[in-house]
């Protein structure tokens, strides 16, 4: 009897560990449909390189900031799944899309508040729960949170304590859909280098020197210290992972 071919969902997959999230996924025989804040070029990029690999790719417009867009988007997925694969359901949502925001405690606005909010919690959230009735049973869900929300550094008040907040919510999906056999799971990078945040940790060398000075394996992080660990949670092996949160930072802040 053929195997099914297992489906995720990836959220900001255009770019930065996203993208490289949806290729490790791909790698590992999953077919992947993700979404794209702005920039379709680098999305339609990201869809040859699955292709190439021999699985199917989709990419989606999305700000996941606006919520008001989810159901329009879900449907859109769903219905192209429902045409391509006889079934809309699917097995795994990565919530990885984030903006940075880096300002110090005194200096935040509420207007500032209000978007980490938006993207990293509620946009999380809802996304999540309009998704949930085309996961499929045994299915995953993996959220994204960051070292930041363990240890501390300055200038990261609003976007780390959002992190801890999905920390929890991820704990109580995996109390709550349990029946359902889909297991939740936090994946926390530590600081990695990318474009997020306009290229903070990646281009100033004296940020990158100071956390590779705090990190016990010496560097900092990269995008494909990441992606194999969200696939591999997608995995049968993962299957007994539930309710954690698996910090990926190369032993940062020990």
């Amino acid at each position: 009897m053929e195997t099914r071919t297992k489906i995720a969902i990836v959220t900001g997959g255009s770019r930065g560990l996203g993208r490289n999230m949806a290729i490790s996924l791909a790698q590992k025989g999953i077919d992947v449909i993700f979404t794209y804040n702005s920039n379709k070029e680098k999305a339609d990029e990201v869809v040859a390189e699955i292709k190439s690999l021999g699985q199917k790719a989709i990419a989606y417009q999305l700000n996941t900031a606006d919520i008001s867009s989810f159901e329009g988007f879900i449907k859109e997925a769903t219905k192209h799944l429902e045409e391509n694969t006889g079934s809309p359901n699917f097995d795994f949502l990565i919530n990885n899309a984030g903006t940075a925001l880096y300002s110090s405690f005194e200096d935040t606005t509420e207007e500032q508040v209000d978007e980490v909010f938006n993207i990293h919690y509620k946009g999380v959230f809802f996304l999540t729960q309009k998704a949930l009735p085309y996961i499929n049973e045994g299915g995953r869900i993996i959220n994204i949170s960051s070292g930041l929300a363990r240890f501390s550094f300055n200038g990261s008040s609003a976007y780390g304590s959002m992190k801890g907040a999905i920390e929890v919510l991820t704990r109580y999906l995996a109390k709550e859909l349990g029946p359902r056999k889909i297991a939740a799971n936090i994946v926390a990078p530590g600081a990695i280098e990318t474009d997020f945040g306009g290229g903070h940790v990646r281009d100033d060398k004296e940020v990158n020197n100071q956390i590779a000075s705090v990190t016990a394996l010496g560097r900092v992080g990269l995008p494909d210290d990441i992606g194999g660990v969200v696939a591999f949670l997608c995995t049968d092996e993962a299957r007994w992972i539930n309710g954690q949160r698996i910090e990926v930072s190369g032993g940062m802040m020990l």
